[in-house]
């Protein structure tokens, strides 16, 4: 008599308002090697950080019933403004999926600084949230904390070019401010700026360290998610997107290193 197959491992799906969100599915990838992984890309209507709070939930449910009915068993929120705006509302409506969400890592910045003074890039949509005021007074009332809105600087980055002379000048805008401050510590907030951290870092100097939580939030993935029984093999990543399918092709096929497919007929 054979044994019945082990469960296969949950379907982990994944979105972000555009191509951002690829760089927490790079770390999820590495740290669940043997999940299947959906992405939905929503570029026709990024950046969320530009988009009213109304807006972004509304997005946010859209998408999120799209990867439950493509069979994904966990989500994750892999925006920062969607997790403010939208993440609470969510776990309520779907109590029986874990939904991880995407923060600022002030609480790492902290400990890490040396001097106190740590900087936050993120778009202005997260700065301006309840829920990172109260990250901010939970973790950080004993630093100076430089808050840099980016407005443009996603948008820029999903042009899908990193190198672009838009992209450099956008970076150079908004860390003259920091540079100006003092800090040492920089925060990542937002999860398109880890695709041009080798930019932030020479326009702020090798002196500053950047904090970036996709390795975090691909941990707390991982502990959600039962073991795949040491079988690592997992079909293509299945990527969806409301913008360009191009875009999204080149960009995933430059950054995340591991096989993926381009799906049609995504969320609305």
């Amino acid at each position: 008599m054979s044994l019945p197959a082990p469960p296969s491992p949950p379907r982990i799906g994944v979105f972000d308002s555009g191509l951002g969100g690829l760089s927490v599915l790079k770390a999820i990838r590495r740290h669940c090697p043997g999940h299947a992984l959906l992405y939905v890309a929503d570029s026709g209507h990024a950046p969320y950080g530009e988009r009213s709070d109304a807006f972004v939930l509304e997005r946010s449910d859209a998408i999120a019933d799209f990867l439950l009915a493509q069979g994904s068993e966990v989500l994750v929120v892999a925006c920062n403004t969607a997790t403010a705006a939208a993440i609470a509302h969510l776990r309520q409506r779907l109590p029986h999926c874990p939904i991880v969400g995407v923060e600022p890592g002030v609480k790492p910045a902290a400990a890490v600084s040396r001097n106190g003074r740590v900087g936050v890039m993120a778009t202005t949509g997260t700065l301006r949230s309840e829920k990172f005021q109260l990250l901010a007074q939970a973790h950080a009332t004993h630093l100076q904390l430089v808050l840099q809105p980016c407005p443009g600087l996603a948008r820029a980055i999903e042009g899908g070019d990193a190198e672009s002379p838009d992209v450099r000048a956008q970076i150079e805008l908004h860390c003259t401010p920091l540079r100006d401050a003092g800090v040492d510590t920089v925060v990542l907030g937002c999860t398109h700026y880890p695709f041009v951290a080798h930019h932030v870092q020479a326009a702020l100097g090798p002196g500053v360290r950047l904090v970036d939580t996709s390795d975090a939030v691909a941990r707390r993935v991982q502990a959600l998610c039962p073991a795949s029984n040491g079988d690592t093999t997992a079909p293509p990543a299945r990527l969806w997107t409301t913008g360009d399918r191009t875009t999204l092709q080149s960009f995933a096929a430059r950054w995340l290193g591991f096989p993926f497919e381009i799906a049609d007929s995504g969320p609305a």
